[in-house]
């Protein structure tokens, strides 16, 4: 029996696909299809030229490559390697590829942005938008602004459209780290488990570490709780990814790698620096070595509980975490 593949399908066969998958996970239909999307992106970023210098991250990787968190991550981080993107620059910076100092971290973010904007428009964007096509994936418009890709599509549901999840897949790229550590992980639809008879896209990334993604995390709801809540939104998928990964045991192997977190420190400290609440710079070295702060005060909890109200509204957050 000839296999059927699910790009393939016409609108309405696909339609009707995900519809059986909704009914039988209990995930919602526009969901299914997002994610979809977000996997054919990643298989045809994975399959470029350019591919070896990539790094998918963020909590869509700990969703889809780690299986570690229960919420829908819809979006895509992708890190540049920095050694590819810019040799010259980093030239002699070793290892992790840091500046020499604050001030020269700046002239490097300014760099990078434009050797990186200059990349997602003719290179990326050009060979995205062919190869979606190619395999079955026609979006309505694929547009590059400044260091992101967005990839807009006709969605097969009127409810597509919502205040979180809309029928958009946006690739945020960075280029001021190497990625490391990482491997390769595969990665496969949601709805594919569902649906055994129909053949959905598969990718196989490279992946940055969960033990990495934690102190990521970690460190920006201290900048947060630091901050009283005043700066930063959609921030509570923070606080449910870093109980996933405690549960998970990712956290106790992230905070026994003391090399490990200091690199993330490093790391912020030359790209990302921030203020609290009084004005003070905020030191990462501090926060990982003992300092970490992730309860937040009482107004920064208001924030949190409004913004994460909307992520039970919008269906993001998998029946199996509404209920533990």
């Amino acid at each position: 029996m000839a296999e059927m593949r699910y790009e393939a399908l016409s609108v309405q066969d696909r339609r009707d696909a995900l519809d059986v998958a909704k009914a039988r996970s209990g995930r919602r239909a526009r969901l299914l299809e997002k994610d979809v999307w977000v996997v054919a992106t990643l298989r045809v970023l994975f399959n470029a030229p350019f591919a070896d210098h990539l790094t998918f991250k963020g909590g869509t990787s700990l969703s889809k490559a780690w299986g570690l968190i229960d919420r829908f991550s819809e979006d895509i981080d992708i890190t540049y390697d920095i050694k590819a993107l810019a040799p010259d620059l980093v030239d002699g910076a070793g290892d992790e590829a840091l500046p020499p100092s604050r001030s020269q971290g700046q002239r490097w973010t300014k760099e990078i942005r434009g050797f990186l904007e200059g990349w997602v428009r003719d290179e990326a964007r050009p060979i995205v938008e062919e190869e979606l096509e190619r395999a079955g994936f026609r979006a309505e418009e694929i547009r590059a602004e400044a260091e992101r890709l967005y990839i807009r599509y006709e969605p097969l549901f009127e409810e597509a459209a919502t205040q979180l999840v809309r029928p958009e897949v946006i690739l945020e790229f960075g280029a001021r780290s190497t990625g490391e550590p990482h491997e390769s992980c595969p990665v496969v639809c949601d709805a594919a488990k569902h649906l055994p008879d129909l053949v959905f896209p598969q990718a196989c990334p490279t992946v940055m570490l969960a033990e990495r993604t934690f102190w990521e995390k970690a460190t920006a709801i201290h900048v947060f709780c630091c901050q009283e809540g005043k700066k930063g939104n959609r921030m509570s998928r923070h606080w449910h990814d870093l109980v996933r990964l405690d549960q998970g045991g990712i956290a106790a192997r992230a905070i026994s790698d003391r090399e490990l977190a200091l690199s993330v420190a490093r790391h912020k400290e030359n790209f990302f620096r921030e203020k609290d609440a009084c004005g003070q710079w905020i030191t990462y070295t501090a926060a990982v070595s003992g300092s970490l702060k992730l309860v937040p005060c009482d107004s920064a909890r208001e924030v949190l509980a409004r913004d994460y109200e909307m992520m039970l509204t919008d269906g993001m957050l998998l029946p199996k975490a509404r209920h533990s």
